[in-house]
């Protein structure tokens, strides 16, 4: 089954000081979702912000939410993002000692649930937690900083994972180092949805948001 392809560029390469409007900006440019990293310093040496500055811009677009959460413990702050308005909830297969137990709080929630695994953590991580998931993430960097480059090896890892998901209603996800010059390798090895940070934002100027992720959208779409 061919899954859409969707662009989630990641607020985190956003201007903060107009940070609503660059969340509509990537809105009115074409985004099919507005992707949220969520970084604690302490999981990961950054930190973003929480959920009450996501929920101050959660209104400002009907687009899809998708929380990527950088932080461990990740469960006590599940029912705030959800109350937030996320509408997927991502947390990494290393965070915690109870995947299971969080993908089951995750929907309990009525939100879609994710696994994100880093360069270093196998696929078969995930393998006895596959139906409890909508989304499986493949870090291509080490999380924590944007605008980083892309690992290669990480084009082996995405066709692992889509072997495992395999006819599954699942999303493919891949987040770090994607721009128009990878995004057909990415879609070829069997990702769906790319997030972009800097490819996208870089300049901070919303005149080019559209141009930037067209340019990706059609580079996808060669699946080389």
């Amino acid at each position: 089954m061919t899954r859409p392809l969707r662009i989630a560029p990641s607020i985190l390469s956003a201007d903060f000081a107009r940070l609503g409007a660059e969340v509509q900006a990537i809105a009115e440019a074409g985004a099919d979702y507005v992707h949220v990293d969520v970084m604690d310093g302490h999981f990961v040496p950054n930190i973003s912000f929480g959920a009450p500055v996501m929920k101050a811009v959660r209104g400002l677009t009907d687009k899809i939410f998708d929380v990527h959460l950088m932080i461990a413990p990740v469960d006590p702050y599940l029912t705030d993002f959800a109350k937030a308005g996320a509408d997927i909830i991502t947390v990494h297969a290393e965070a915690g000692p109870h995947l299971h137990r969080s993908l089951q709080a995750i929907r309990s929630l009525g939100r879609k649930a994710g696994v994100a695994l880093n360069p270093a953590t196998p696929v078969s991580v995930i393998q006895h937690v596959i139906d409890d998931c909508d989304l499986v993430l493949i870090m291509s960097v080490n999380p924590g900083f944007g605008g980083q480059s892309f690992i290669p090896e990480s084009l082996t890892k995405i066709r692992q994972a889509k072997a495992l998901i395999g006819g599954r209603d699942i999303d493919l996800e891949v987040d770090g180092g994607v721009t128009a010059d990878n995004a057909a390798a990415i879609v070829a090895a069997g990702a769906n949805v790319l997030v972009a940070g800097s490819a996208i934002y870089a300049g901070n100027d919303p005149k080019t948001y559209g141009n930037r992720i067209r340019a990706i959208r059609d580079a996808a779409s060669i699946r080389a």
